[in-house]
């Protein structure tokens, strides 16, 4: 006699998603600046913008007002920068690498996240830069 188990999906609650946004941000946008879903944040793409929505001069000052953006989204969802694992960062310009990463160093504790940073076409209202992220929270859900 022989007998077969057959694993089919996993039986359980579907993870909630709950949305996270920066106030001042027009509920009208297709996206949401954050996702939370179980113990994963992602983080839509931000770009360098003013309190007005107005993008900063320079790729540094573009580059801190984008970090100052993720850092917004990534506490007011619960986490902290450290839970960041991965980092994509567009740039307009490859030749602004170096003065994007001399500011994006000052945000992130060691482990520094994994990152891709590639050149774009083009990027929307001109950024300079635009940057996303996925966060992982240790030891629970939140």
């Amino acid at each position: 006699m022989c007998c077969a188990l057959i694993f089919g999906p996993a039986q359980g609650h579907p993870q909630e998603h709950r949305a996270v946004n920066l106030s001042g941000n027009s509920q009208n946008l297709p996206f949401s600046d954050g996702i939370v879903a179980g113990d994963t944040l992602y983080v839509a793409g931000q770009q360098g913008t003013d309190s007005s929505g107005k993008l900063k001069d320079g790729i540094g000052d573009q580059t801190e007002a984008t970090l100052e953006h993720i850092k917004q989204v990534v506490t007011r969802a619960g986490f902290e920068m450290k839970d960041v694992v991965t980092v994509n960062v567009y740039l307009s310009d490859i030749a602004d690498f170096a003065a994007m990463n001399k500011v994006y160093t000052t945000f992130f504790p060691s482990p520094k996240p994994a990152r891709t940073t590639i050149q774009a076409a083009g990027l929307v209202n001109g950024a300079r830069v635009e940057i996303s992220a996925i966060a992982v929270k240790q030891g629970g859900s939140r």
